[in-house]
């Protein structure tokens, strides 16, 4: 799960190497759909034109699933979806997100926030469940819990980089409430009251990931450990943030190599389990 919705997040490859090569061609046509739109999205530079060509993916990915692929992505993507009978509603859902970062960079509520991570990095969780044949609803608060927790580390792991892009993602509400104004946060001023307000946004997001703890135990080996692994990741990018002292401004956290290692090594009893 990357920046905002595609199969692959940063601080850990989703393409485990122990799947079988059918289960890794679907990963990589999922991820180079979603990495594809993300780029129409960002590189433009005109949201305008992002909107635009935004919209004439979304036709040609109808056009894909309806039997007529103009482009290799999605043709492979398509034969992803026929092969694994793929729901298309999240692959829509996902463009909503891009969309959305075109128009929107403020949000006002922490509940708008959740509502941009419902598009933006739930459907990752819910296609790569069903690409596994995990389709039953009764996986989705655990799988979006975790997704929707991932998004937020990352947003919090890259408030710098999104600021100077125009963006903030730190609700509003959340800044009056710690005496942070958005000045502060254009201007990159790290302040106590900036560092209290970070605390809170971390144990916030860590809670998400104490609410997905479940699904890896609601399903099979063939995926357990790669979500027990993500769900670390995330708490790995948490923890990354009150290592730098919540200054996100002055040093970016990230998940080192070792600690990469030590993730998979410390998630792997998880995937013995019966």
């Amino acid at each position: 799960m990357v920046r905002r919705a595609t199969g692959h997040y940063e601080n850990f490859t989703v393409v485990s190497f122990r799947q079988p090569r059918r289960i890794k061609d679907g990963l990589a046509s999922i991820y180079a759909y979603c990495r594809y739109a993300d780029d129409l999205a960002d590189e433009s530079g005109d949201p305008g034109a992002a909107l635009a060509a935004l919209d004439q993916w979304e036709e040609r990915f109808s056009a894909a699933v309806g039997g007529d692929p103009d482009h290799p992505i999605l043709e492979a993507l398509a034969s992803t979806i026929q092969s694994f009978d793929l729901p298309h509603q999240p692959f829509r859902d996902l463009l909503v997100a891009f969309r959305q970062d075109q128009t929107v960079h403020r949000y006002q509520m922490f509940e708008d926030l959740l509502r941009y991570c419902r598009y933006s990095a739930n459907p990752v969780g819910r296609i790569v469940l069903a690409l596994f044949g995990y389709r039953d609803e009764q996986y989705y608060p655990a799988s979006d819990a975790i997704c929707t927790g991932l998004q937020l580390a990352n947003f919090w792991q890259d408030v710098d980089r999104d600021v100077q892009i125009g963006r903030i993602y730190l609700p509003m509400e959340d800044l009056a409430e710690y005496g942070v104004s958005e000045g502060d946060v254009v201007d990159r001023r790290f302040t106590e009251e900036f560092r209290r307000l970070m605390i809170f946004e971390v144990e916030r997001a860590g809670r998400f990931f104490v609410d997905g703890k479940a699904l890896a135990g609601m399903v099979g080996r063939d995926i357990r450990w790669e979500i027990e692994m993500f769900r670390r990741a995330g708490l790995s990018v948490l923890g990354g943030v009150e290592r730098v002292g919540y200054n996100v401004f002055r040093r970016r956290p990230t998940v080192s190599f070792l600690r990469k290692v030590w993730i998979a090594v410390s998630s792997f009893p998880v995937m013995m389990r019966k």
